[in-house]
């Protein structure tokens, strides 16, 4: 077997893990109730998609071509949270920049992204879920009036 039958196997098995990870998605988006592309992408987004390849080809144990590929695909919020580097001239100030540096939780009720500040400290706006600490408050509220 030759080294460029070897990178070859390499790419087929960078193809067959995208497959079975996009799979594995799909599976993990249809316990949740959504099937669709947009429950699919929803979930690539929210997770992150990271590809890694080195593809060389050799003739005779003489590398010809060298290519190495670096790949992400992730929201800003999944972005910033695992510290993946935005290109030079990113625009910091955007809301959508702003909205992504927030710390988000999701809701227990209805599994909306909400900010974990408001979530823990008013409730869920989506459903009207509230968290021990927000109903807490609540009750010493009523109790002083």
């Amino acid at each position: 077997m030759s080294e460029s039958d070897i990178t070859v196997m390499n790419i087929e098995t960078v193809k067959t893990i995208i497959k079975r990870r996009c799979e594995e998605m799909v599976l993990e988006a249809d316990r949740y109730g959504d099937t669709g592309l947009t429950g699919v992408i929803d979930r690539i987004l929210d997770k992150g998609l990271v590809i890694n390849a080195d593809i060389t080809v050799s003739v005779a144990g003489v590398e010809l071509l060298g290519i190495k590929v670096r790949a992400a695909l992730a929201s800003f919020e999944t972005a910033t949270r695992y510290g993946l580097e935005f290109p030079s001239g990113t625009n910091y100030e955007t809301e959508a920049w702003k909205e992504a540096q927030i710390e988000k939780e999701t809701c227990p009720q209805c599994e909306k992204r909400v900010s974990k500040k408001e979530l823990l400290e008013e409730g869920c706006p989506w459903c009207g879920w509230q968290s021990a600490k927000a109903e807490k408050r609540e009750l010493e509220e009523l109790i002083a009036e």
